[in-house]
């Protein structure tokens, strides 16, 4: 069955009328795992016996008429920071968390009420601490796109991104606290949805920051984002939220923010980035040049550590002690940095964010989203990443287009719009307000219906390596 060519919608709407069977689509995903792992390494534990049982259950209540919710039948991988009942969580790093961490939160448990088949557990960066997506641990995952050269599959939720490339499952739960559903989304030709802080709960997740961490999904396409979000929330709260309708993007105002967000980039990257927003000036969309206050600011205390490593390693010295000397290299060098900060510097870099945010807003008020490459650089090959420098610098680029949306507190998109000139995928990334989620889906199933999907993983060169 060739998966990559039905939208969840269709998959939805075949599941009731007998058109497809979730125990073929379960039995599909894992063919495809075996066909392709452990040369892409996506996964840190599969789960698809299991999940080609849950597979069977909903096929059986299908049958009966029992429907317990859109998601039903449809195959998640899952980010190896969610507690999933019955599998280890690692959280990337050398050993198990314990069986506390396999006791699902509200969003995991949405998935097995609804009867969605969990494939696995995917691999992240260790404690979700990095947005290149390596692991000393277990390996790095290779990105379909750059198998040859093992390029990065971005991070932290590295994994993810390659799940679905590969169709070992159709839908991803991963997390994002400086862009970790983001970057793998863009560098492996998928989308991906970071939500408002807070909208959606993080119980059931192991932490990296607190003050930052939010679920998100990853999927093939933005009608497919829309249809697991409002999936899933129906699932949390029970209604599924309206995404309002736009025809075209005749009138949608995008604001381009380039004297921070095209810094730096690579210049394949930008004329990618270019040729799209002038195919959608084409259309009637209001592109303009816009500002964002707080941005250097806020940029400036994330590369200083942030929020997000005295975060982490207060984690780790309350609940895993012995964990610290064992934490991979990278990632371990970054935490102890942050045992000199200070408290009061620590309140400081919070303040100075919340204001930030407050200062943001203002950018709302002539553009309904802004729009920036989602990442500035061509995902880099492994090989160069070796030196601490090389990586540190890479590092930082990755992140820093996405990092902004969560140090300022916004909701943000990315979708793909071509390739560079590496034949590797570009991301347009969209931000919004906070809990402008809808409106964000709205702008950005219009751009995809105006763009259209320039990139086909199917069309992959490495892809059937």
């Amino acid at each position: 069955m060739e998966l990559k060519r039905l939208s969840l919608r269709q998959l939805h709407d075949g599941l009731r009328d007998g058109d497809y069977s979730a125990t073929v689509l379960a039995h599909t995903c894992q063919e495809n795992y075996q066909q392709h792992e452990p040369a892409l390494n996506a996964y840190k534990t599969w789960n698809g016996d299991d999940a080609i049982a849950t597979a069977s259950l909903a096929d059986r209540l299908l049958d009966r008429g029992v429907d317990l919710g859109a998601l039903m039948g449809v195959p998640v991988s899952v980010k190896d920071l969610f507690a999933v009942r019955g599998l280890p969580t690692f959280a990337g790093s050398v050993e198990s968390l314990g069986p506390s961490w396999e006791r699902p939160g509200p969003l995991v448990q949405s998935l097995e009420h609804q009867l969605a088949p969990v494939m696995g557990k995917t691999h992240t960066v260790e404690f979700a601490f990095g947005g290149i997506g390596m692991n000393a641990h277990w390996g790095t995952p290779c990105n379909p796109w750059g198998v040859r050269e093992h390029r990065i599959p971005g991070g932290s939720s590295s994994g993810a991104g390659v799940s679905l490339a590969q169709g070992s499952a159709l839908l991803a739960l991963g997390t994002d606290t400086a862009g970790s559903v983001r970057i793998p989304a863009s560098v492996t030709g998928q989308t991906a949805l970071k939500l408002t802080h807070g909208r959606w709960p993080s119980a059931g997740i192991v932490p990296l920051s607190p003050s930052l961490d939010t679920p998100g999904i990853l999927a093939r396409s933005v009608d497919d984002l829309a249809f697991a979000f409002q999936a899933l929330e129906k699932g949390r709260c029970g209604v599924a939220p309206s995404i309002p309708v736009m025809d075209s993007v005749a009138g949608l105002r995008l604001g381009r923010v380039d004297e921070f967000f095209l810094a730096g980039a690579d210049a394949a990257i930008v004329d990618v980035f270019d040729r799209a927003v002038q195919r959608l000036s084409a259309a009637g969309a209001r592109v303009q040049n816009a500002e964002l206050p707080g941005c250097h600011e806020a940029y400036a205390i994330f590369q200083q550590g942030g929020l997000a490593a005295p975060e982490l390693c207060a984690f780790l010295k309350a609940e895993l002690p012995g964990r610290m000397d064992r934490l991979d290299p990278v990632v371990r060098l970054r935490v102890e940095g942050a045992e000199a900060l200070s408290s009061v510097d620590y309140l400081l870099r919070a303040h100075a964010l919340r204001q930030a945010a407050q200062q943001a807003l203002i950018a709302f008020s002539t553009a309904d989203v802004l729009v920036t490459p989602t990442v500035a650089i061509a995902p880099p090959r492994l090989a160069d990443l070796q030196a601490q420098e090389a990586y540190r610098h890479a590092n930082m680029m990755v992140l820093r287009n996405t990092s902004i949306a969560n140090l300022l507190g916004l909701c943000a998109i990315t979708l793909p719009v071509g390739l560079d000139a590496l034949g590797l995928p570009v991301g347009l990334q969209l931000m919004a307000p906070p809990h402008a989620e809808e409106q964000l889906l709205a702008a950005a199933l219009s751009i995809e219906s105006c763009l259209g999907k320039p990139i086909d993983v199917l069309g992959c060169p490495d892809f059937l390596l």
